[in-house]
Formats: structure tokens, C-alpha cells, sequence
């Protein structure tokens, strides 16, 4: 594989690939970030030329790995370079990332993905191979995802020690909306808030530095994710206003601020008790296994990253397996 982009979430890739024993290439435009890699141990080049060049060699699964506005200088050069290779991306919005392959040709072989860690810090030295140890990771099952391509993203994605959750990008850009983009603008929010009032700073403890956390990540990176989320972030900007104008109003009416932390608690409620089954029954390039896939992920399922005992374990039962899809290891 090919990972384009060594910062927090690319590095993380680049070093979990390889310890989960896949030969990989990674390319990043900083010269500093790229000899930090290989300072690390990994093969990497600040070359696009170079790294394309292996890609297509080795057939390699290409990782974009770039915040959204870098995606369209990069596929005009994947097109003319690695004409044959896969394509997927760790970006945090899927609709637009989506548009810009329709735009450069590049659809039939792009898989959209889209792992759901992190942290406040960038660059090659905030990477962590157990990043995604655990972590949700999105595959887009849009309308024109091949069966084959989905099935190599996957394998990425479990090797990495994720779990795999198939969704739809416009079901995706949704979802991150509310549990990501929006979180981003409340930490800022908060800060911002806090920043102004004497004292606040030196009492701060615990809840404002978890609900602050991700303020701390570079401004930059921020806009990019919500700006190119703005179709989905809007609505859930206005939802959650609505929630905190109401309760405004009841806390100077009333002095009661129960309706929004009664039903706060209660989602929190649910989410620590969601339960995540595991999807057994969906044959990839079979009939309707997009939309199949689709749904199992609305409703909370997953495959898992431990698969591989899985399978070992439906084999000792004398269980089949009915996809004629290639292994993650036949292509590279």
C-alpha cells in the first residue's frame, strides 16, 4: 500500500500496515515529516513522482491521507501515474472527497473510508500504530463500490485492529456532523467563552478539559473538515442551537435547565449501552449487498477485527465461505 499524507492519521496508518505485516510506501510533502519516518524505520519520500511510480509497480492499494482542500491536487497525478491502483482515504468527509474522484474519472476505483480516531495533536510524531486499536472504521458502500475493492479495504482496515462499520457517505457526512464536526465547534465554543471570564482558567478542572480536548487541535485542520461538511454541519449546528436557545428560556423563565439534561442523559444512556452485532450474512458482489451492508451498519453492526479467529473457529464447524473474493494479501 501506498500512504499519501504522514501525519496523525496517515503515520498511524503507515505503522500499522506494516506491523500487521504489509509492505507499504509512505509519501508526504514536508521533508522534516518525511525523514522523521524514516528516521522511525518506515520507507517514505517527499518524491509524488516516486511514490506513485511504486504504487503502480507493486499494484498497491493508494491511502489518501490529506485534509480535503490537498485531495484535487493529488488525482489529476494518481490518474496519470498509477492508472491501475485502488484508492481509498482516512479523510473526515466523505461527500465531498467523493465528488472530487467523480470529477477526475477516478470513481470505479475509489472505496471511501474513514477511521473514527484520534487525537488533538498533528504530525508524523503524534502517530500511534494501536490508534485505531478498537476504533469504528467507515467504508462507504455508495452505488458505484466494487465488491472486490470494498473487501481490500477492509482487510485494511482490520489489520489496523478497527472494526469495520458500512455506511453510505451521505448517511456518514450525517453522523460525523453531530458526534465530530459539531463537538469541534462546542470545544471552541467553550473555550472561547472561557477565555473570557476572570478566573475560570485557574478553576478549570476535568469537565472543561474533556469538553475542550479537541480545541487544542491545529485551527487549520478544523476548518477543514467542517467547512467541507458545511451541507451537514449547518443543520446540526441549528438543531443543537435550538436545544440551548430552549433551554435559555426555560432556565430565565423557570429556572430549570431539566429538559436538556434529562434528555442528554438519556442519549448518553443509550450510547454506552449500544450493542454492535457482528454482520455474517452479507456475501460482498452478491445481489443487494450494498444496500445490506448499508443497513447493518445503520442499525450498530460491524465486522470484526477479530476475523481471522472467527473464521477459523466457523471452519472448525464446517462452515463455508461463499464469497469468491481475494484474500487481502492477493494484490498487494
Amino acid at each position: 500500500m501506498c500512504v499519501l499524507g504522514l501525519g496523525l492519521i496517515g503515520g498511524s496508518v503507515l505503522r500499522a500496515a506494516v506491523s500487521a505485516g504489509r509492505q507499504a510506501l509512505g509519501y508526504n510533502r514536508s521533508a522534516q515529516g518525511c525523514q522523521a519516518a524514516r528516521s522511525d524505520g518506515f520507507t517514505a519520500t517527499t518524491d509524488l513522482a516516486e511514490a506513485l511510480a511504486w504504487a503502480a509497480e507493486h499494484d498497491a492499494l493508494i491511502v489518501l491521507a490529506v485534509p480535503v482542500p490537498a485531495v484535487a491536487g493529488l488525482l489529476p497525478r494518481i490518474n496519470q501515474l498509477a492508472p491501475g491502483c485502488r484508492i481509498t482515504d482516512v479523510i473526515s468527509v466523505k461527500g465531498a472527497v467523493l465528488q472530487q474522484m467523480h470529477s477526475a474519472g477516478l470513481l470505479d476505483r475509489y472505496v471511501g473510508g474513514h477511521p473514527m480516531a484520534g487525537t488533538a495533536y498533528s504530525g508524523w510524531s503524534a502517530g500511534d500504530g494501536g490508534l485505531f486499536t478498537g476504533a469504528p472504521w467507515v467504508i462507504s458502500v455508495d452505488e458505484h463500490v466494487d465488491a472486490e475493492i470494498w473487501s481490500q479495504v477492509m482487510y485494511l482496515a482490520l489489520d489496523c485492529g478497527a472494526f469495520v462499520v458500512p455506511a453510505r457517505s451521505d448517511e456518514h457526512d450525517a453522523a460525523v456532523a453531530a458526534v465530530s464536526h459539531l463537538p469541534h465547534l462546542f470545544a471552541e465554543a467553550l473555550a472561547a467563552t472561557a477565555s473570557g471570564v476572570p478566573l475560570a482558567f485557574a478553576l478549570a478542572a476535568g469537565s472543561f478539559r474533556d469538553g475542550t480536548r479537541v480545541a487544542g487541535t491545529a485551527p487549520d485542520l478544523v476548518r477543514a473538515m467542517c467547512e467541507a461538511n458545511a451541507a451537514e454541519l449547518i443543520p446540526a449546528l441549528d438543531h443543537a442551537l435550538i436545544f440551548l436557545q430552549r433551554t435559555r428560556n426555560s432556565l430565565a423563565a423557570n429556572g430549570s435547565v431539566a429538559e436538556l439534561v434529562d434528555s442528554g442523559h438519556a442519549a448518553r444512556v443509550r450510547f454506552d449501552s449500544l450493542s454492535r452485532p457482528e454482520i455474517l450474512t452479507v456475501v460482498l458482489g452478491e445481489d443487494n449487498w450494498r444496500d445490506e451492508l448499508a443497513a447493518a451498519g445503520r442499525s450498530g453492526a460491524v465486522i470484526r477485527s477479530n476475523w481471522r479467529d472467527e473464521l477459523a473457529a466457523a471452519g472448525r464447524s464446517g462452515a463455508v465461505i461463499r464469497s469468491a473474493l481475494p484474500g487481502p494479501g492477493s494484490r498487494g
